[in-house]
């Protein structure tokens, strides 16, 4: 009579591989997926992080004092003249697509200013200012003046060591005592405000504080 035997021992060695090498692909697999999503999610976080500080610093800083320009009559401010200069480390501020709005104590309101000059502004030689001053007429502001600045440079994009001469004329007269804001908004970054109060006593041209 012949003899059936059930061999159900185990896998043999040749299987068992088989099996061992299916788990250790599945698991890189399954590494690799992780590990994909992982960076993935560091990117974009760095990516936000890096976009938050250009959002919320900003690259245009004061340099040196702003200046009150009166009127013939001596009643009041007609031009707020300063120079804005990139900060350490700071991005390119172009401001051509920059917009600037003007309010105070005495003022009901915010007066948006107009851009004068939108897509030049002179050289850096200053012989033809005062013409581009006269040309800055209330309830406008432009750069007049390029500091540092290359030979013929024409463009109103503020680089590293450039210094740009802005003149802003408000509808509004800043009188004496008076505390104004003039905020300056690139298109990229958080605005800047320059926040002053006129002296007691207006004359010609005066350091405001």
């Amino acid at each position: 009579m012949t003899k059936i035997f059930n061999k159900d021992e185990g896998f043999t060695g040749l299987e068992a591989a088989i099996v061992l090498i299916a788990f250790v692909v599945v698991a890189a697999v399954f590494s690799y997926v992780v590990l994909g999503a992982g960076f993935f999610t560091t990117q974009k976080a760095q990516q936000v992080i890096y976009t938050s500080v250009d959002q919320a610093s900003s690259s245009v800083e004061i340099m040196g004092d702003v200046y009150g320009i009166n009127k013939t009559d001596n009643t009041g401010y007609e031009y707020i003249r300063f120079t804005v200069g990139l900060t350490s480390g700071g991005s390119p501020v172009d401001f051509s697509q920059t917009t600037m709005a003007f309010s105070s104590q005495n003022y009901d309101g915010v007066q948006y200013l107009d851009n004068v000059y939108p897509t030049t502004t002179p050289a850096t030689d200053p012989s033809g200012i005062a013409a581009k001053i006269s040309a800055i007429t209330a309830g406008k502001w432009g750069v007049v003046l390029i500091n540092n600045g290359p030979v013929g440079a024409t463009d109103l994009l503020l680089e590293n060591q450039e210094q740009f001469v802005i003149y802003a004329h408000p509808d509004h007269a800043v009188e004496a005592n008076e505390k104004f804001n003039l905020e300056i908004s690139p298109a990229v970054g958080t605005s800047y405000v320059v926040a002053r109060k006129a002296p007691a006593r207006i004359q010609g041209v005066d350091a405001l504080y």
